[in-house]
């Protein structure tokens, strides 16, 4: 049984292949079939690859793992414009070398690559790059004498991000379009810079470019692709926190063998929801887009005419030639976001200068002369073909239109142009170190330079460029986001020329950031566009109201209610005045509200001041007059100390009243009530002593009564003093803890600002009036009883009368007083000031008065003892 298990193990070894144990001879190069020919070398000390992107591919294949992926041949189409990236590397270069201060003793070479856009050739050519020329050997230089200092490539999110991983393993650095990694990935790719500026920044500038039309309803159109996704989720919330909405948010992807009629005009259907649309996508996606509007055209013989907002990815390219009104008509009047660029110096005659039967080692120009001039160039050793014309090399590029080649430097080369002179700043710096040795400094070894040196000057590079402008970079890139603002205008000459119409320049103060031209726009539309959901647009002194189930923008037109305004167009909420204004009719504005008092120039105050002076005069005569008469018998009889002290009172009574006219002050606030309640209990105290005097004297006069013995000054001095020193008290104790002062009301009338004295404690106020009540009561009932005593100087009756008229204008007082405000209240105070004083010297002192003046008379002691017991 132990020799199955060994038969078997026999047989396993049988059936195994037969190996060989030869080893491989090893060799320096690795020979195989990834052979790249196609690319423009010039050497020097050091080496700037380039991997741009000169062709594109039609279509993409999927792999099917069957033929060697380099042998798949892909149809291409030439991109005349981007072959100025590739002159904008040399020309830069060349600067560079002639920069004898700059780089003094080092001389700048470069190798570039057209990578056709092809996601496995970009990672051919990234390894291509990290080799010995025409061999794949990543990091093996084998002899290799040039050193390869930098990579200028990654012109797109997409692309840059597959450089970046290959040459970030080698610590080369890459200078490329930017894209986005969170800020623990850095370290995954610590040698890429971003030459572009930061597309936040743009963004920014869209919404304040919408902003600024006051476009509040529009569309976005992206490709199906992350980077459509990323910028849809990144600029969606940035509308929605500036009340920008969205007509439609679609993704595309056209394809011309597979979408329907009905999925055409499905979509024209969804995207006619907006005037003004949005579109991101580079030159490739747009292709889709503009596919799709010719047979939208063809199918419904209508233009679709719409204003374009294009972002920077965007490139007024043509790929082929000759499809100038399908590709770029439709775009006539759009507003395309660019990067910045800035006039190079003698870029233009470097251009002007290419002749491509001397291309000096450029490959790419010959192929790209006879595309551009549609002419053949013609090759000394090969037969000239016939039916298309030669190339003369004396074709001006000038003549070219815009959506071919421009001149003019474009904002992709522009960046390109900074990243080869932000190279040379570091080299200069890293070169003028003390940290080098002094053989590096001289520019005698620079073999010996390994580009992971150069990363640590890179994120220090600040300098001026030809241009004037400042060029800065930082730890990820170029440290300066600019953008111009380009309207696109197609002419009847078939030209597609660009205007500059505003720029993004975040670094600028706040409110230059973001700056436009707009009367030089020339619009799709012919005017510019209403782009906004609301037919109306809110007016000053309306409010936005959104109906149920309508978004924000789709918004109705309220009046601002009262008390509110609304100052500017679509506002979406009315604001109450300040507390000192009060809008006007329209409710579209704030006016100031005026000071409300008491004035003397005012007719009420006016009329009071006449009342007020007329009783002081009169008060003032009946004291004249009775102490020119203080001797008769009428005077004597009624008291006559008395009479003086309460002709006295009502004239301070009635002169206190100026302290309610006229602009309240604190002084003026402090005297007002004390002073009133003072001066008029002392005006009481002493008509109360008069009548009590009355009493007194008649009860003397029976037998036996004891009252003679109370008459005197002491009882009524007692009388005159105590009273209004309670009064007085009580005013103390009110100004000690919670004095009146002047205050402003802005609520009680509208569009005035009451100026009044507040009482400050309301319970003291009411305890002063509520005394002074009590004396007039005690003195009303006192000449009330007193009133049928038969004397003839008895004045019990005039008394009863007048403190009848004087409680019932302060009971009227105190409903009048509470229910009226301002000026009005103080007038009403007034007015129950001079009735009751009033009344008090008409009733008591104006009898005494006529019987003085026209009745002398009645004026002797015989007509008194005569009527003394009627």
């Amino acid at each position: 049984m132990t020799g199955l298990p060994l038969l078997q193990l026999l047989l396993l070894f049988w059936f195994l292949p037969t190996t060989s144990a030869k080893r491989m001879k090893t060799i320096c190069l690795l020979r195989r079939s990834f052979y790249i020919l196609e690319d423009y070398y010039r050497p020097g000390d050091l080496i700037i690859g380039g991997n741009l992107p000169l062709e594109t591919s039609v279509y993409s294949l999927g792999v099917d793992f069957i033929i060697n992926p380099s042998q798949d041949h892909l149809p291409t189409l030439v991109m005349p414009k981007n072959y100025q990236q590739f002159l904008a590397l040399v020309f830069a270069v060349r600067e560079v070398n002639k920069d004898l201060v700059l780089l003094p003793n080092i001389t700048l070479g470069f190798h570039i690559y057209d990578n056709r856009k092809i996601e496995r050739r970009i990672s051919l050519l990234s390894f291509s790059l990290l080799s010995k020329r025409r061999q794949v050997v990543p990091g093996y230089k084998c002899n290799r004498r040039d050193t390869l200092l930098s990579i200028i490539g990654g012109l797109n999110s997409k692309s840059s991000r597959l450089m970046a991983s290959i040459f970030s393993i080698f610590k080369v650095p890459q200078l490329g379009v930017g894209f986005e990694f969170s800020l623990g990935h850095r370290t995954v790719y610590p040698s890429f810079f971003r030459i572009n500026p930061n597309e936040f920044s743009q963004y920014v500038g869209l919404v304040q470019l919408l902003l600024h039309f006051q476009w509040n309803w529009v569309g976005i159109l992206a490709p199906q692709s992350d980077n459509g996704e990323s910028f849809i989720s990144t600029l969606t919330p940035m509308l929605k926190e500036k009340e920008i909405c969205l007509a439609f948010t679609a993704m595309f992807k056209y394809n011309i063998f597979t979408t329907t009629s009905l999925e055409i005009l499905h979509n024209f259907k969804i995207w006619s929801k907006a005037e003004v649309i949005v579109l991101f996508g580079d030159s490739r996606s747009v292709i889709d887009l503009v596919l799709s509007m010719d047979a939208h055209e063809a199918k419904t013989k209508t233009s679709f005419c719409k204003v374009w907002i294009l972002t920077s990815h965007w490139k007024v390219s043509v790929m082929g030639l000759r499809s100038v009104s399908m590709c770029i008509k439709p775009f006539h009047g759009s507003l395309h976001f660019r990067d910045h660029t800035g006039d190079a110096l003698e870029f233009s005659r470097f251009l002007l200068s290419l002749d491509p039967y001397n291309p000096q080692g450029d490959l790419f120009l010959p192929l790209w002369w006879g595309m551009v001039f549609d002419c053949k160039i013609h090759i000394p050793s090969r037969i000239p073909q016939k039916g298309k014309k030669q190339c003369t090399g004396n074709e001006n590029l000038q003549n070219l239109p815009n959506y071919i080649f421009e001149t003019s430097m474009t904002g992709e080369s522009y960046n390109i142009y900074n990243a080869i002179h932000a190279l040379g700043h570091a080299l200069h710096a890293m070169f003028g170190s003390r940290a080098r040795p002094t053989m590096m400094r001289l520019g005698k070894r620079t073999s010996n330079v390994q580009s992971w040196q150069i990363l640590y000057y890179l994120k220090e590079v600040k300098f001026n460029n030809s241009a004037g402008d400042e060029v800065s970079f930082s730890e990820n890139g170029l440290g300066s986001p600019r953008f111009d603002l380009l309207n696109w205008v197609f002419l009847p000459n078939q030209s597609f020329v660009p205007t500059k119409v505003g720029r993004i320049d975040p670094r600028a103060p706040p409110g230059q950031d973001f700056t436009i031209n707009s009367d030089v726009i020339v619009w799709a539309t012919k005017k510019i566009p209403f782009a906004r959901c609301g037919m109306k647009r809110c007016q000053a002194g309306e409010r936005r109201r959104v109906p149920e189930g309508k978004q924000v923008c789709c918004y109705q037109c309220d009046a601002c209610p009262d008390g509110t305004i609304s100052n500017h167009t679509d506002a979406a909420h009315c604001q109450p005045c300040p507390e000192d204004q009060y809008p006007n009719k329209d409710n579209n504005q704030c006016i100031a509200k005026k000071i409300h008092f008491l004035a003397y120039q005012d007719t009420l105050g006016y009329s009071l001041v006449s009342l007020i002076l007329f009783l002081s005069m009169t008060t003032s005569a009946v004291l004249v007059i009775f102490y020119k008469h203080h001797d008769t018998p009428i005077v004597k009889a009624n008291n006559r100390d008395l009479s003086y002290l309460l002709l006295v009172s009502l004239l301070l009574c009635f002169l206190c009243s100026f302290l309610f006219i006229g602009q309240p002050r604190k002084i003026t606030c402090l005297l007002q009530q004390s002073a009133f309640a003072i001066l008029f209990s002392l005006a009481v105290s002493t008509v109360l002593a008069k009548t009590v005097m009355v009493v007194l004297a008649f009860m003397a006069t029976k037998p036996g009564n004891k009252s003679r013995k109370l008459l005197g000054k002491p009882l009524t001095n007692s009388i005159v003093l105590g009273c209004p020193l309670i009064q007085a008290l009580l005013c103390v104790i009110w100004l000690v803890t919670s004095p009146p002062f002047p205050s402003l009301d802005f609520h009680s009338l509208f569009g005035e600002i009451i100026l009044e004295c507040n009482e400050g404690s309301v319970l003291m106020f009411y305890s002063v009036l509520a005394y002074m009540g009590f004396l007039a009561l005690i003195s009303f009932t006192v000449a009330f009883l007193a009133r049928k005593l038969p004397d003839s100087f008895n004045e019990a009756k005039f008394i009863t009368f007048s403190m009848l008229v004087f409680c019932s204008v302060w009971i009227s007082f105190l409903p009048t007083y509470l229910s009226t405000k301002g000026k009005s209240m103080a007038a009403v105070e007034i007015f129950s000031i001079l009735a009751s004083g009033g009344a008090l010297l008409a009733c008591i002192l104006f009898p005494k008065c006529y019987i003085i003046l026209l009745r002398p008379d009645l004026n002797c002691r015989e007509n008194m003892i005569r009527n003394k017991n009627l």
